[in-house]
């Protein structure tokens, strides 16, 4: 693979060109990364493909090595693992539940107390998701629930 860099002063947008023998599930890939630079995800539902904005995705999740987005009326599916959604969407407001489930914190409604000190999170749109206990109290802190430690013997 060879990669040009062409700087134009002159230029108002910023403009990406891919020039290949064909389109292969690599460059695919690269392109979908690219997306969600722009906060767009690259998914699918039947036979065609959308892009989705970020902003739209309730919660993710991954079953039987597929992943899905679910957005508050709508399911798709994503040819990316979840942990290269975690990491690209990290800034996006997405925290990881459990070792199968990322959530949307702005559709985060209420929360409760669980069984083994997990959390019960109920989104916006009514649906129950279980928080890990290996991932609760990061949940707390982002949401501000819980102090850091160490705050407490500061005085804070």
């Amino acid at each position: 693979m060879k990669i040009t860099i062409h700087i134009d002063e002159n230029l108002e947008d910023t403009q990406i060109a891919v020039t290949c023998r064909k389109l292969t599930p690599e460059i695919e890939k690269l392109l979908a990364m690219m997306r969600i630079l722009e906060k767009k995800l690259t998914v699918a539902k039947g036979e065609e493909i959308y892009f989705l904005d970020v902003s739209k995705v309730v919660y993710m999740e991954s079953v039987d090595r597929k992943t899905f987005i679910y957005t508050e009326q709508e399911v798709y599916e994503s040819d990316f693992k979840l942990y290269e959604l975690e990491t690209q969407l990290s800034h996006c407001g997405f925290f990881r539940a459990s070792k199968s489930c990322l959530i949307q914190l702005q559709f985060i409604q209420s929360l409760r107390a669980d069984f083994n000190r997990r959390i019960r999170v109920t989104l916006k749109n009514g649906e129950q998701i279980i928080v890990s206990r290996q991932y609760a109290e990061e949940l707390k802190r982002k949401l501000g629930i819980k102090k850091e430690k160490g705050a407490e013997e500061k005085g804070e």
